[in-house]
């Protein structure tokens, strides 16, 4: 099942970061930080920033495959939660946590149709 794929995935990539993010943080405890005179400082914290939104990230996109988990569970997967049509099985092989039709999707982000950009 994809979302099973998609979870062990994001999981693996959850792993990895939080790896990423220790080795910053203990590699940085190794030196004596003072970042207004250290060059490498300013780095090493944008690189720990940038971690820590990608670990956030992913995180979330786990959240939110448990969630298409439980609308299984339910027997409620695949259907758009604001028009209850089906969402299309080639939206859900692509996003397999999404909740909204593609037309409910580019409605809720402001979109008039395909191309245009918000009003």
């Amino acid at each position: 099942m994809r979302i099973a794929a998609e979870r062990a995935s994001t999981s693996g990539q959850i792993e990895a970061l939080r790896r990423d993010f220790e080795g910053i943080v203990e590699a940085n405890a190794l030196v004596a930080v003072d970042d207004e005179h250290d060059p490498e400082g300013s780095s090493t914290a944008f690189e720990r920033a940038h971690v820590a939104a990608l670990l956030a990230r992913a995180d979330e996109h786990l959240a939110e495959l448990d969630r298409a988990l439980e609308r299984l569970d339910r027997d409620d997967y695949g259907r758009c939660r604001s028009c209850g049509e089906p969402i299309p099985a080639a939206r859900l092989e692509v996003r397999p946590e999404a909740t909204l039709c593609v037309g409910c999707a580019e409605e809720r982000e402001g979109w008039a149709g395909r191309g245009r950009r918000r009003r």
